[in-house]
């Protein structure tokens, strides 16, 4: 029976914090005493029409909140706990919700369509609740059903296929929702309100379609639908059919050949007439057949053996029509046009379009481009200018070097010319279009660059006059300088082009990022990453002055930021912004000047000042900080080596507080990593912290509260520590061990289907076999009888492992490693199991035949291992 809550809802919503306090506590308190009445009192509170509407609100709100939350664990909790509740009540509950889909107000309906989603998602997998499909189509095909039930019910047709996946529908479902969603688009038949949510719930229904769109009959009929609702007199419901062709490209590509005339005119007539927000996705459907087309051509090489998919050539056959029209979209920027990277508009969407094209078919658009450029370059109408620079820097990644080199050569000393235009959008585009020249068409280490001895003073001379232009100028001059200094990373041994410059160009980064306006359009993060790309490109034997110059300052600028006055939260974050930016410069400080014997005494001259920093930046409690000077003092603790253990005492609370912070897991992350470059530096002087860390890491990997992207990296750690301390490992062998067991056994189970889970997958047996290894090699000297019960899981996962053919490569490397590990650190012991496990030799066999060198090496270096066994007396 539902308990009637009405009162609690209104009060917790009241301007009075005192009574809006109290009535969340009640509803808290009644959720936590009896989840399944409150659920029911909330569903009966959202069905009930003559109950307030913000009643009902927060009614639907409490509802979806019991069933799902953004961070997993938390999802999972909320999934048990309705499993869990009787099959009678949940029955109640979800027939109130299918009620409410009929309800007068527009607000519950809509909510009510997502609750039902959200249950759809927990029951439908599970093979509970079949009569859902059965009654919603009821709803659309039952005589003189009212238009807001048949809205609110394709709505959540649509919420029920984005949740599920197209596995958990039969055939004959996804026949009967398709039929109920395509007749809803049916212009003769329903008002706008109905054919709007028909479309959207098309857009979802899509990825259960392959049956249908395999089928030619049924194909052309949803094609049919769809290109008429494209052509409907209300703009929201042309957007979402264009939404629909937009998806149809990347899903259907293989069966659109026979449509391509008619799509080619409608998104055309959008392009050059609709309203924006159709025309974006008219554009849009173009950008997804580049994208289809650039995947085969990649999948298409030679080298692989596998046939690759159909490749239409749909961009090639439509260039002369396409590049055309896309070329129109770059002269309709908008005037007051911000310039930060959210803003999107038809001109962006249009050049963002042209830079797919070029890259799906190279040369061929470089004689359609380029008239447009000349002709408009000059205009007086800055409109032209900007979209003829837009178009040039567009078409720069694709073609070949021997088709551009020549007019980026012509084209060059304008554009440094045109970084003085008068309008700001002109000088802006030219900055981007020299920084795209720089990062494609530089690049001096394979032989060929735009940039020579002669035209390299004038270049830089532009970029540092440039750089002091408005921010989102300065911003893509930073690009440029970026990619300019990228492009001299592998000069090697041999003179650096940029060295005599350097200091120049220093001076004015550092400039950049102090100036007053530097938050707008994200300048000092700009000027701050290119002080880092200028450092690490730079030649360190003709730098090292410069750069150990530079660290004091950037020391003394750490230093300063400490003593920032906070008064608001915008303080806060700015003071966290700048130190996260100078500890990522201090990184990359300490990595150069410790590459070499001759510059690391720098870095070991200041390690104690440099340290105290860290330590006090720690203190100012931010993530994003943690997270850069964590990175840091890797790089320190990689160049100190030894000398690094006199920190540890101080440093080991925030390697703590590191390992628990879970809301913000990056920063657990990076600290297990760092844990690993400590053990690195100091080897055996780790041992008195051990006990904390492994306490730690094992409860970390046990805890469903912590981000699963973690967990591979704490295995990793265990091998790590165990090559650092040795035999001291003996203690932590059986809870490591069980815990990598358990892990390896969750490998085994996981849906091979997902692509993100089997990435995770592969990360998670990677590490795996990386602890094995590392805890073998830490045991090479004594103990190693410790790992031998072990030994028989260890080649049954790498054998479980060996038979996936989706394997990742180095998850490969790491699984051959691992056995080779056995057999040396073992040896004798292990005899008889590699005897038993057949598989080893046609597995090492596979890897020798790899083109990887690095596995080559390996599995050689293994099947000595096995072999010396096998074969002793």
């Amino acid at each position: 029976m539902a308990m009637e809550i009405t009162q609690f809802l209104v009060a917790a919503q009241s301007a009075d914090a005192r009574v809006r306090t109290e009535a969340e506590g009640s509803l808290r308190q009644f959720q936590e005493q009896n989840l399944p009445q409150f659920l029911l009192s909330l569903s009966s509170e959202l069905a009930n029409n003559d109950k307030p509407s913000e009643s009902r609100r927060l009614a639907g709100i409490l509802l979806k909140n019991s069933l799902d939350a953004k961070d997993s664990a938390r999802k999972d909790h909320l999934v048990k706990q309705w499993v869990a509740i009787d099959v009678a009540l949940k029955s109640h509950i979800k027939e109130l919700l299918l009620r409410t889909l009929g309800s007068s107000a527009l607000e519950a309906r809509h909510t009510s369509a997502q609750v039902i989603a959200k249950v759809a998602s927990i029951e439908i997998p599970q093979k509970q609740w079949p009569e859902l499909v059965g009654s919603l189509l009821t709803n659309m095909t039952q005589q003189g059903s009212p238009a807001h039930l048949k809205q609110s019910t394709l709505e959540t047709l649509g919420y029920v296929c984005e949740e599920i996946s197209h596995h958990d529908l039969v055939q004959d479902e996804v026949n009967s929702v398709l039929t109920a969603v395509v007749q809803g688009m049916n212009q003769s038949e329903n008002p706008a309100e109905v054919r709007l949510a028909a479309t959207k719930a098309l857009l979802n229904a899509l990825d259960f379609s392959q049956t249908n769109f395999e089928n030619e009959m049924e194909r052309t009929y949803i094609m049919k639908m769809v290109c008429e609702t494209a052509c409907s007199k209300e703009a929201e419901i042309r957007q979402a059919a264009f939404e629909c062709l937009v998806s149809i490209a990347s899903t259907y590509y293989e069966v659109l050949q026979q449509y391509m005339e008619t799509l080619f005119q409608l998104t055309s007539n959008a392009v050059k007439g609709d309203e924006e927000s159709v025309a974006l996705q008219a554009i849009e459907f173009w950008s997804s057949i580049c994208d289809e087309e650039i995947d085969r051509q990649e999948y298409d090489s030679p080298d692989t053996g596998d046939s690759s998919p159909p490749h239409s050539s749909f961009i090639e056959k439509a260039l002369p029509h396409l590049v055309p029209m896309l070329l129109e979209t770059l002269e309709k920027q908008e005037e007051d046009q911000d310039h930060d990277d959210d803003v999107w508009n038809i001109s962006m969407a249009g050049g963002t379009c042209l830079g797919l094209v070029a890259r799906t078919v190279g040369d061929g658009v470089v004689p359609l481009v380029m008239p447009f450029v000349e002709i408009n370059i000059r205009k007086p109408n800055w409109r032209s200018r900007e979209a003829a620079t837009y178009a040039f820097g567009s078409i720069l990644e694709g073609p070949t070097i021997d088709k551009l080199a020549p007019m980026v050569a012509a084209g060059l000393e304008f554009l440094l010319t045109a970084t003085k235009d008068e309008n700001n959008h002109v000088r802006d585009t030219t900055a981007w279009t020299l920084s795209r020249i720089f990062e494609f068409l530089h690049t001096p280490d394979s032989g060929f660059s735009v940039i020579s001895p002669e035209n390299l003073p004038r270049i830089v001379s532009v970029l540092l006059e440039s750089i002091k232009d408005v921010p989102n100028v300065a911003e893509k001059v930073c690009g440029a300088i970026y990619n300019l200094a990228q492009g001299y990373e592998d000069s090697g041994a041999s003179s650096s082009l940029l060295s005599p410059y350097l200091t120049e160009i220093i001076k004015h980064l550092l400039a950049a990022a102090e100036r007053t306006d530097g938050a707008e359009s994200k300048l000092r993060g700009a000027a701050y990453e290119t002080l880092n790309e200028v450092v690490r490109c730079s030649n360190l034997s003709e730098a090292s002055s410069i750069i150990s110059q530079l660290l004091p300052v950037i020391m003394t600028k750490l230093g300063q930021t400490m003593d920032l006055q906070i008064v608001s939260t915008e303080d806060r974050e700015k003071q966290a912004e700048l130190q996260a930016s100078l500890c990522g410069v201090l990184q990359v400080i300490i990595q150069k000047l410790s590459g070499t014997e001759e510059t690391k005494p720098i870095i070991m001259q200041n390690a104690d000042q440099i340290m105290v920093l860290f330590l006090r930046v720690f203190g100012c409690h931010s993530s994003s900080v943690h997270e850069e000077a964590m990175l840091a003092i890797g790089a320190l603790a990689y160049a100190t080596g030894s000398e690094f253990v006199k920190y540890m005492p101080e440093l080991f609370k925030y390697i703590q507080m590191g390992l628990q912070n879970f809301e913000e897991y990056q920063v657990c992350s990076i600290t297990v990593g760092v844990i690993g470059d400590i053990c690195r530096a100091i080897d055996e002087k780790i041992a008195p912290f051990c006990d904390q860390i492994m306490a730690l890491l094992i409860h970390n990997l046990k805890s469903d509260a912590l981000h699963r992207s973690v967990k591979p990296p704490i295995f990793s750690s265990f091998g790590d520590i165990a090559l650092a301390i040795g035999a001291n490992f003996g203690r932590y062998v059986a809870p490591a061990l069980q815990i990598m067991q358990g892990a390896a056994q969750v490998c085994a189970q996981m849906d091979t289907l997902d692509e993100e889970l089997m990435d995770y997958a592969n990360q998670l047996r990677r590490s795996i076999f990386e602890a094995y290894s590392g805890i073998l090699q830490g045991f090479k000297d004594e103990k190693a009888e410790l790992m031998m019960p072990y030994a028989q899981h260890l080649l049954q996962f790498v054998e479980l492992v060996s038979k996936d053919s989706l394997r990742d490569e180095s998850v490969t490397k790491a699984a051959v490693a691992a056995m080779g590990d056995l057999a040396d650190v073992l040896g004798e012991n292990t005899k008889q199991l590699f005897n038993n496990f057949t598989f080893c030799g046609e597995f090492l066999n596979e890897c020798l035949e790899s083109e990887d060198e690095e596995l080559k090496v390996t599995a050689r270096w293994t099947q000595g291992m096995i072999a010396r066994l096998v074969h002793s007396s």
